[in-house]
């Protein structure tokens, strides 16, 4: 088993500092999936989308390192009052639900670990620092509950999130698993 004790986190606001690493452990970890052949999973769309998110106020990234190597990284971003993060959910959510004001809901947009750093709680270090200086209520995410025969939803279920809805959002995009929870766990 990999050593974690060592583990060191640095914070990025500035997508432009951490563009080509967070690209190459995406080629990484999803090559290593066989996913890179998918067209949502391609390295393009992927920048596509971290530019998106990037762009937005309060977007924020966790990297991960073991000594000077990366071992892995998560970003989220805030979800302002005009987002689309809510469209397309089934069932639909309520409006008050899904009511947002920029400080209420933390979108995990991205969480991913190099191979031989899985099964060591890696994640969850990353997960638990990203979310330590956040101001926001609740955090979401989009799992795809088919990876892993639904071995990832069960570990963010762990982790304290509860499966909300579904949705798809990209017509390249699987069908995800809409999950919420506190963004502090009593």
């Amino acid at each position: 088993m990999t050593d974690t004790s060592g583990l060191a986190f640095r914070h990025v606001t500035d997508v432009r500092d951490v563009r080509q690493l967070l690209l190459d452990i995406h080629v990484e970890v999803r090559g290593g999936f066989g996913m890179m052949d998918r067209p949502f999973y391609a390295v393009e769309r992927f920048d596509e989308r971290l530019s998106s998110y990037a762009s937005r106020p309060g977007w924020e990234s966790v990297i991960a390192y073991q000594g000077e190597e990366p071992v892995g990284y998560a970003f989220a971003t805030p979800l302002g009052s005009h987002t689309a993060w809510w469209e397309g959910m089934a069932p639909s959510l309520p409006d008050d639900y899904v009511e947002e004001t920029g400080t209420r809901t933390l979108a995990l947009n991205e969480i991913l670990v190099r191979a031989s750093w899985r099964g060591t709680g890696v994640a969850r270090h990353i997960h638990e620092e990203l979310l330590a200086g956040r101001k926001e209520q609740r955090v979401t995410l989009l799992v795809n509950p088919l990876i892993a025969d639904g071995r990832l939803q069960a570990v963010y279920e762990a982790w304290g999130y509860e499966q909300i809805a579904t949705q798809q959002p990209f017509p390249d995009s699987p069908v995800f698993a809409a999950m919420m929870r506190p963004l502090r766990i009593a």
